[in-house]
């Protein structure tokens, strides 16, 4: 009889794999007695299992604070299942092509829960732009990367995935109720490109747009993101929205969407 999985599980490595997956943007230094509490693990096998890694290169220690933080080995294993994904490979040539004309700072991103992931970015060539996002994983609810891709999904869906959580205001704009996402998320859906205005980073807006594969589905998003200054929304509406629906339909047929296939699309 063909054994399940989970009976070859190692504990140690999944201990050690936990603890890798305990920091997050927000917390990016955790101490021993942190993750201890938080994976309900003795001190003594945290500090074992950090030490490992720590030899390995996939965590590094402060040594002013004593506290904990992913090493440069976590960024490389990054790299590599970016650069190794067919989407990444597919969207450099039209984020590229988007920077080429509007010169303003390129993103690709998928999804992961509640979450947007960046993936790739092409920077604008001019000397004041936002901090990159590279790697970020942010709310998908203040991206507008995220919600292209968010306007796409059943509503049972996103009521699975935001029903319970609570939504963390990071600037005055932050959408402050479910109800109100599900609104934009309507109007994102309808519009066919979706809004970040100054929603997670005072300063920054963006504009994203959809990006479907050859299962007529959304698989991904692309940005463009800027100083608000200059994405303006005379710019957004005249410039902006009308290039990203073509870069995004542009890379839907490289990951071979077939205009003119029936979608079922849901609207939320």
């Amino acid at each position: 009889m063909k054994r399940e999985k989970g009976e070859y599980l190692i504990q140690s490595i999944a201990h050690a794999l936990d603890i890798l997956g305990a920091f997050t943007p927000q917390e990016v230094e955790l101490g021993v007695t942190e993750i201890s509490r938080r994976l309900g693990l003795p001190k003594n096998n945290v500090f074992r299992i950090l030490a490992t890694l720590e030899l390995r290169g996939y965590i590094e220690q402060n040594k002013t604070t004593g506290n904990y933080r992913l090493g440069l080995k976590t960024f490389e294993l990054g790299q590599t299942f970016i650069h190794s994904t067919n989407t990444v490979r597919q969207a450099r040539p039209v984020l590229e092509k988007i920077v080429e004309e509007v010169n303003e700072t390129a993103y690709l991103g998928i999804l992961k829960g509640t979450n947007a992931v960046y993936l790739d970015v092409v920077e604008t060539r001019q000397a004041v732009r936002s901090a990159s996002r590279l790697g970020a994983i942010i709310p998908a609810c203040c991206t507008a990367l995220g919600k292209a891709q968010l306007a796409f999904m059943a509503r049972e869906e996103l009521m699975r995935l935001f029903g319970r959580s609570k939504l963390v205001a990071y600037t005055s704009n932050t959408v402050a109720t479910r109800e109100e996402l599900f609104r934009r998320l309507d109007a994102v859906y309808e519009n066919g490109f979706a809004l970040d205005e100054e929603e997670y980073e005072e300063g920054v807006r963006s504009v994203g747009a959809p990006v479907r594969d050859f299962s007529q589905e959304v698989v991904a998003g692309i940005s463009i993101s800027g100083p608000a200054y200059r994405i303006t929304p005379e710019r957004i509406q005249n410039q902006l929205v009308p290039l990203l629906k073509r870069a995004g339909l542009e890379l839907s047929k490289r990951l071979g969407y077939e205009v003119g296939v029936k979608m079922e699309g849901v609207k939320v």
